[in-house]
């Protein structure tokens, strides 16, 4: 019994992975990498932080290490406040247009860019739009597989942050 448990975990391992269609290419995003745990939207005039919150950005690995911290929605908010980053401060929660750019509708598990975004989790992210019909709620974007919805504010959800390019 035990090997026959060990055998379908070791056949899971390969679900875990992200999966992209086949004609999906990573670079052309219009995203550009600034050498510094950001990305830069300059469509929309947004840089990024490449790594989720309570991750730390690996320049020798180009990659996000460490654990993504899940946290309530005023959490999110106030961790945001003040928040500095790659030595620039003006970091904020995005709102739910701008987190769905990030989606990758052609990948899911998880349904981002993981070339320029390692090691997202794949699940909810707060936004810091809150719902209109329901002030105890807020939208968030499911970076499983691109979907938004609205989740209670008290509930522990992962978190990038954002901030308008100088």
């Amino acid at each position: 019994m035990k090997y026959l448990v060990l055998w379908i975990c070791f056949l899971a391992l390969p679900s875990m992975a992200q999966t992209c269609l086949a004609d999906f290419d990573e670079t052309a995003t219009g995203l550009i990498d600034n050498n510094n745990g950001t990305i830069t939207d300059s469509r929309l005039g947004l840089t990024w932080m490449r790594c989720s919150l309570g991750q730390t950005w690996n320049a020798e690995f180009n990659s996000c290490t460490g654990d993504a911290s899940e946290l309530t929605w005023q959490q999110a908010l106030q961790m945001a406040h003040g928040f500095e980053f790659a030595e620039q401060a003006g970091w904020r929660v995005p709102n739910v247009k701008e987190l769905a750019t990030l989606t990758e509708r052609q990948c899911v598990r998880p349904a981002i860019n993981e070339l320029f975004f390692p090691n997202t989790p794949s699940d909810d992210f707060w936004t810091s739009t809150p719902s209109v019909l329901d002030p105890q709620r807020a939208w968030v974007v499911a970076f499983f597989n691109s979907s938004n919805s609205i989740k209670d504010k008290n509930l522990f959800v992962f978190t990038r942050l954002v901030k308008n390019t100088e």
